[in-house]
């Protein structure tokens, strides 16, 4: 199931994000930077079924290990620190994300050859779109 999340995503879209940001408690010189940032997102999956989930950009490389439905700590790259699940729901990578009393979820899809991001936040969404490199 996590095989059509496998390679190196280029971002191509952000709607939104500076709105998510903005209401997970992101400052603002922090929002300005990830607003210009278009990272890659690079997944790989080894033999033991952990998953990797990479961040690369000029401005910060982020990296996440896991397996799916077991609760981990996550530093973000906005530097809180979260326990995150990761789980498939509907075909789609649910990323949850809890911190201070607060909840995010990051949803992942892959449809039309396109990997898209949903980042809810309350009832903000931001919707973050990218391509895969060949």
């Amino acid at each position: 199931m996590v095989e059509k999340f496998v390679g190196t995503w280029k971002m191509i879209s952000s709607d939104n994000f500076d709105d998510y940001m903005k209401a997970i408690g992101v400052g603002f010189a922090t929002r300005q930077v990830g607003n210009r940032t278009k990272p890659n997102l690079i997944v790989t999956v080894d033999e033991q079924g952990t998953i990797c989930m990479k961040s690369q950009s000029t401005f910060k490389t982020t990296e996440i290990k896991f397996k799916l439905n077991e609760p981990f700590d996550e530093m973000t790259a906005d530097d809180r620190k979260t326990t995150t699940t990761v789980t498939i729901e509907n075909g789609k990578l649910v990323q949850k994300q809890c911190w201070d009393g607060k909840e995010t979820n990051i949803e992942r899809e892959v449809t039309d050859g396109k990997l898209v991001a949903k980042c809810r936040m309350g009832d903000v969404i931001a919707v973050r779109t990218y391509v895969k490199e060949v």
